[in-house]
């Protein structure tokens, strides 16, 4: 039997979020939280929009679900991301202290993985769902983004 709610249904969920960053000129990675297969979180980035070079999608995810469990710790909870975090996400996602991590694409150049940014001890994390949707997706904006240059 499939599971109705799996990693690619919130991968999903988080393209679409990337999708809207996409359109509002963000560079397009999306991200939502979820708790006992439910989004409690939804995020994409906002550096350019909100003028903050910390406004990345798992940012502006862990800050929302932290309001709606009214606490900083979110324990029992999946960030599905589209993009691997970054180290300064990455930090963060470790004093959330946050049970699972699910990424799309890998980022080989800035990603936590090649930096060997420790995550919490009881994170567990898994790459390449969707991989090629996410990879796609940020391709085809640094495309379009160099031709208007």
């Amino acid at each position: 039997m499939i599971e109705p709610f799996d990693h690619i249904y919130f991968m999903k969920k988080a393209l679409l979020e990337a999708e809207i960053a996409f359109e509002k000129g963000e560079i397009p990675v999306g991200a939502v939280i979820t708790i006992d297969n439910k989004i409690i979180a939804r995020g994409h980035n906002l550096t350019e929009t909100l003028n903050d070079v910390t406004a990345h999608a798992e940012m502006q995810a862990i800050t929302a679900a932290s309001s709606f469990l009214g606490g900083k710790y979110l324990k029992n909870c999946t960030l599905y991301v589209t993009l691997e975090p970054c180290q300064m996400c990455a930090g963060a996602l470790y004093w959330s202290q946050i049970s699972n991590i699910v990424y799309g694409a890998r980022d080989e150049q800035r990603g936590c993985i090649n930096l060997k940014t420790k995550l919490h001890p009881k994170t567990n994390i898994k790459g390449g769902v969707l991989q090629d949707k996410a990879s796609d997706l940020l391709k085809r904006f640094f495309i379009i983004k160099r031709n208007l240059n």
